[in-house]
């Protein structure tokens, strides 16, 4: 069985040290190397690099998508 925040006492930590303690976990986690891919994730994430390698020009510029996901939001 999975530990709990509450088993291990980190649901009564303040905001901000919960924050921290999440900020140690992701870098002890960084630390140990490897990939966090599965197979098939790294390899649609290669189709995916070599589909805008063809086609560069494919895309939307971030600002264009930036400002039609305000607008949605908006709604």
């Amino acid at each position: 069985m999975p530990v709990s925040m509450a088993d291990l006492g980190i649901d009564r930590l303040s905001r901000e040290d919960r924050l921290s303690l999440v900020q140690q976990i992701w870098d002890s986690v960084a630390t140990e190397g490897g990939s966090l891919l599965t197979d098939a994730q790294r390899q649609e994430l290669e189709r995916r690099a070599d589909e805008d390698d063809a086609d560069p020009d494919g895309g939307i510029p971030w600002e264009d998508v930036k400002a039609l996901a305000r607008e949605r939001f908006r709604k």
